[in-house]
């Protein structure tokens, strides 16, 4: 019967189990005419597997420079006020003033002034169109006095969208020139700081950076341009964690660097009456230029399967474990121990995982 124990564990399908065993990772391994790469993971082997996806702004964006906020553009609303030097004037009487209120810059960055006729007022400041339509009136009506006011930004605006306290459309002022001050205006970001990544798509461009990183790095803090659209997002990176852990799901990044020993923490540790920690995996589709370094192989070109297999059994393997940064879309494994497969063989025959003395009493019989 002892015997019929044993033959039972050692048969893969006649139990159940959590997923495949060390040694059959081991089996399915390049090595062994698999399709995956079994790298045993070191600290050599961490260092080489850093990688990164790049993010940030290109140089077209670090070096916009700020525009200058007063320059009126297409989309502007204007507001004009003129006074004539007579009684009986071209547009009032008695010399009172005339206001011509939220004339619209119009898509070719025209206006429209009765007397001066269709004006270009796209790129002029407010004094240089107030000297353009003094000259083209003066020469109808004697020393005209123009005053030229402009609804700060209504053409130069931004929105605002995503994990901040106010969604909106705002304009471009002598204030929020810049992203990190766009971002106060709208109230700031609702998430946490450390996983709050921002997007400024501008035309077909884009880019991305990390929300603390427009403080740490002030080149990302971006010039703003009119018509630029501000996303705020949550990290959306996970990782899954499946096998002989204290919890197996699907599991979101807390910050922005992962450790694998953080992230088996994450999900309740190993299971102290199942796991293997000698069989702990990190499973993921490397990059030709990570796989490279990592398998010391100049000829590949494509994404390789790598099942990184940790020990944590001595303080070596833990400290390996505590520089392996996790990527997004990682799978961590942990197998389960031989001596939980035969305990699950022993409930299989007897019902019950304590019941060895149960099975030394009937293999004496």
């Amino acid at each position: 019967m002892a015997l019929s124990i044993l033959a039972l564990a050692g048969c893969s399908g006649a139990i159940p189990r959590t997923g495949p065993t060390k040694g059959e990772i081991f089996d399915s391994a390049v090595q062994k005419a698999g399709n995956t790469y079994v790298v045993e993971a070191s600290q050599p082997v961490a260092r080489a597997t850093f990688y990164s996806p790049a993010m940030g702004f290109s140089s077209g964006f670090r070096n916009a420079g700020e525009i200058q906020p007063d320059i009126i553009h297409s989309g502007d609303t204007l507001g004009l006020t003129i006074w004539e030097n007579v009684d009986e004037g071209l547009l009032g009487v008695g010399g009172a003033p005339v206001p011509l209120e939220r004339v619209q810059v119009d898509s070719s960055g025209m206006i429209f002034v009765p007397y001066a006729g269709r004006v270009l007022a796209a790129g002029k400041s407010p004094e240089e169109l107030r000297g353009l339509l003094t000259r083209k009136l003066e020469t109808q009506t004697p020393d005209p006095q123009i005053v030229v006011t402009r609804s700060a930004g209504d053409g130069a605006t931004v929105s605002v969208s995503g994990k901040v306290s106010a969604q909106g459309v705002y304009p471009i002022q002598r204030p929020t020139l810049r992203l990190s001050s766009m971002l106060a205006r709208a109230g700031g970001v609702t998430i946490e700081p450390e996983i709050a990544q921002v997007t400024v798509l501008r035309g077909s461009q884009s880019g991305k950076v990390w929300f603390d990183s427009l403080y740490a790095n002030p080149s990302n803090d971006i010039a703003l341009r009119a018509g630029d659209r501000i996303l705020v997002e949550a990290d959306e990176r996970f990782y899954t964690a499946v096998g002989a852990t204290g919890r197996q799901s699907r599991v979101r990044f807390e910050t922005q660097e992962l450790s694998a020993i953080e992230a088996i923490a994450q999900v309740g540790g190993l299971s102290g009456i199942a796991a293997d920690p000698t069989g702990i995996f990190v499973l993921r589709q490397e990059p030709p230029e990570v796989a490279r370094r990592v398998l010391g192989l100049s000829n590949i070109t494509s994404p390789q399967q790598v099942a990184y297999i940790f020990n944590l059994t001595s303080a070596d393997g833990l400290f390996v474990a505590r520089n392996f940064n996790i990527r997004d879309e990682d799978t961590i494994y942990v197998t389960e121990a031989p001596v939980t497969q035969f305990n699950k063989a022993v409930a299989a025959i007897f019902g019950s995982l304590s019941t060895v003395a149960a099975v030394q009493t009937v293999s004496a019989r």
